[in-house]
């Protein structure tokens, strides 16, 4: 099969022929149709904690149809399935395998950093991992699944409830992801605060309340605009300083939920948090039932992210675009298809 290879930290990924994937007993082959782009993947080909190792394929926002099934769940699958999978394949057996929570097996393989995702033709799943996907829901749509999934997850853990206001530091997918759910659940206030402009407009077109700029004056303008101060804060970029400059926002005993991605050692002035009585709840990828319930909100047209796709390249094309991504302009998800 055809794929998109990391070969070394500082060179762009490379398309070789490298051999089909074989299922275990209880796993799957899917053949991928489209497979998203995450900032995972970009950081994953730079130095940091999480640098992949020459010669990984990347990708785990991917969907596709079955096209093997292994030989111990023939009466649970069909070649020609539609579906998705949480990108991990875990024992099955354990504590966390069993309660949906794969990605905190002790024996888990992780899909796209240590073994082969979906920056592919053919990807390997678990069948417990895998879920349908339903007829109604397009292809391009099911490849969001994933990102939604974790922005879900991240408002679940800030136990969101109706009527409260919201600010989310970050207008990429993730905090895009997130806006949606929040809106979904009942926010009064949605305000996204991003330097894009072009991020700000989507986030507009999916239904936020308002936009903000970044900077020092960032908590007035937050009550500016929604006539009160944010109940939760999710930070979802990933930055040094910005976990401070939550608390800094942050109104007395209110939430702070961080999703984004920080690899570098950071600093905070615990006090500041402490005599605000703050929370602070960090969100990590998501269960089986974020996945189950992203799918089915999809299926019944109450949640709709299709606006987030803005390039759909072939995977001829992947590596010049996953490099474009590194200083993003007008881009927000990029779909591979295959």
């Amino acid at each position: 099969m055809k794929a998109a290879v990391f070969k070394n930290l500082g060179q762009p990924l490379q398309i070789e022929k490298v051999p089909d994937p074989t299922p275990e007993a209880t796993e799957l082959v899917v053949q991928v149709a489209y497979c998203g782009i995450c900032g995972t993947d970009l950081h994953s080909t730079r130095e940091g904690a999480f640098a992949a190792e020459c010669d990984s394929i990347l990708g785990h926002e991917f969907c596709g149809h079955i096209a093997e099934v292994g030989a111990g769940i023939k009466n649970q699958w069909q070649v020609g399935d539609r579906v998705t999978a949480l990108p991990f394949i875990g024992c099955g057996r354990c504590v966390s395998c069993v309660t949906g929570r794969p990605f905190e097996c002790a024996q888990v393989k992780l899909t796209g950093m240590n073994i082969p995702g979906g920056f592919a033709e053919f990807v390997k799943t678990g069948s417990s991992e895998t879920l349908r996907v339903p007829d109604g829901v397009s292809m391009q749509s099911a490849a969001l699944i994933e990102p939604l999934a974790v922005g879900l997850h991240a408002v679940r853990i800030a136990q969101l409830k109706a009527g409260e206001r919201v600010l989310i530091i970050g207008g990429g997918p993730v905090g895009l992801a997130v806006s949606l759910w929040c809106q979904f659940f009942g926010a009064q206030d949605v305000l996204v605060s991003e330097f894009a402009e072009q991020r700000l407009a989507l986030a507009r077109q999916l239904g936020a309340t308002g936009t903000l700029t970044p900077g020092a004056t960032l908590g007035e303008e937050f009550g500016d605009v929604s006539g009160g101060e944010p109940d939760v804060i999710f930070e979802c970029v990933g930055a040094p300083g910005l976990l401070q400059a939550s608390i800094d926002i942050a109104p007395r005993r209110s939430r702070i939920v961080p999703v984004g991605v920080c690899e570098e050692p950071d600093t905070i002035v615990p006090v500041a948090a402490l005599v605000k009585e703050l929370q602070m709840h960090f969100a990590i990828a998501y269960t089986r039932d974020d996945f189950e319930t992203v799918i089915a909100m999809l299926g019944q047209q109450r949640i709709d992210a299709s606006a987030m796709i803005t390039d759909v390249v072939t995977l001829e094309d992947m590596p010049s675009a996953f490099e474009a991504l590194r200083s993003p302009s007008s881009q927000c998800k990029v779909l591979t298809e295959l």
